[in-house]
């Protein structure tokens, strides 16, 4: 059990308790947590009593009182304490195993826990949880969850994701309802797999699972050029990924008319790849899965285009982007000042086209030569929480390289906007 405090909030409670950097929750009132969840629930209490290791690993008990609703004001190494649960599944179109050899331990690891799923939205299969892991979720009400659906097909289900379990997906699903949770999904799809008819009762048999069932993403399948599964696994081209648009029209269009909401959503690569426009905002709710990359390039236009944009003249900009999203960039901004760089991604591969797997390496190599003032990249290309890239260059280095430009990375429409203008 690993409860490290990597930094206390100035003006806490635990800053209050002298509490630093490098100590460790081990107990609570006697009781030894698993995660942030477990440690939220028991602080609730107004007497506790902690115990503490410190960096030179001597024990200590800290006993005090505080209000129902006080925080600890601690942040930690990680949300769980006893080690993420891993995914045990071999799945036919898993990403992680398509990375690149000798990257960073941490980028392999592929989580199919729980409690990330309530605390982050990572997508989950439930293919590793047990009973007692269902009464924790019912106790603690962990809700909303993400689950990975891929198929209701219970064969197909167990297929693709390459273990027996796979097929519980019913009867899981059956459990975190009794439990009172609700859930959103998604689909990685395959072409010649999952899709067609297989699609058609997916989408219908989630569907029956309203209110329960929040919303089903459906994103394309991506293969990068370290694939080495022999699985075989074809990309959607333009006609295909047509041809799913239309499918997924019809219910959206009917789910609209009968309730106001889309519920069912695609993955802005199949707009990229069909050449089609984008679904007008309304059509994306509130953006239940904008992470999952479900409207992100519609959402990044309405912000974008919430003011008239007046670039500074002075400035000339190098914008970075993904193959793809280059050419929605392109009808944003015409300024002479202003240019549009798509990046080929050689580390991935060239099919692979998204802004967010852009690495480091590849924006040097795609501007070295060039001169401007300001590069923008897309933030989404930089690890959560980190100014690195997947392929380890550090945003330090590429401002390094590219000195006196300025090197921004850029989350959103409005932001871009605002960096172009030079207000940031």
């Amino acid at each position: 059990m690993n409860g490290l405090i990597t930094r206390i909030e100035s003006g806490s409670l635990a800053e209050e308790l002298e509490l630093v950097a490098g100590d460790k929750i081990l107990q609570v009132n006697g009781r030894t947590p698993l995660d942030i969840i477990d440690l939220s629930f028991m602080l609730a209490d107004e007497e506790i009593e902690l115990l503490i290791e410190h960096a030179d690993g001597e024990r200590e008990v800290i006993a005090f009182d505080k209000d129902a609703d006080e925080e600890l004001g601690a942040e930690f190494d990680s949300a769980v304490f006893d080690g993420v649960r891993r995914c045990k599944n071999h799945c036919v179109f898993c990403f992680v195993d398509m990375i690149a050899p000798n990257m960073r331990p941490t980028l392999s690891v592929k989580d199919d826990d729980y409690r990330l799923s309530f605390l982050f939205g990572n997508f989950i299969t439930l293919t590793n949880l047990t009973p007692k892991d269902f009464r924790r979720i019912k106790k603690y009400h962990l809700s909303p969850l993400f689950v990975s659906i891929h198929a209701m097909n219970p064969d197909l289900r167990a297929r693709m994701l390459r273990t027996k379990l796979g097929a519980n997906i019913q009867t899981q699903l059956d459990e975190l309802e009794r439990a009172g949770v609700e859930y959103h999904t998604q689909v990685v799809l395959c072409k010649g797999l999952n899709d067609g008819a297989e699609l058609d009762f997916t989408i219908t048999e989630i569907l029956k699972r309203r209110p329960h069932a929040l919303s089903l993403a459906i994103v394309p399948v991506g293969v990068t050029r370290h694939r080495r599964d022999p699985f075989p696994l074809e990309q959607f081209d333009k006609a295909s990924a047509a041809k799913v648009i239309e499918q997924v029209e019809a219910y959206q269009r009917r789910l609209r008319k009968e309730s106001g909401r889309t519920f069912v959503y695609l993955g802005d690569e199949f707009y990229f790849l069909a050449e089609k426009e984008f679904p007008p905002v309304e059509y994306y709710d509130d953006f239940p899965q904008i992470e999952n990359g479900i409207g992100m390039t519609r959402n990044f236009i309405e912000e974008f285009k919430a003011e008239t944009l007046a670039a500074d003249k002075k400035i000339v900009a190098d914008v970075i982007s993904g193959t793809s999203f280059a050419k929605v960039l392109r009808q944003l901004v015409a300024a002479p000042n202003v240019r549009i760089v798509p990046v080929v991604n050689k580390f991935f591969g060239e099919r692979v086209n998204v802004s967010g797997l852009l690495t480091g390496r590849d924006i040097i190599e795609t501007l070295r030569g060039d001169e401007c003032d300001l590069i923008l990249i897309p933030a989404t290309a930089l690890r959560a929480g980190e100014e690195v890239f997947l392929d380890d260059v550090t945003l330090a280095e590429v401002r390094r390289i590219f000195a006196p430009a300025k090197v921004l990375p850029i989350h959103d429409g409005a932001e871009f906007r605002r960096a172009l203008k030079g207000e940031i």
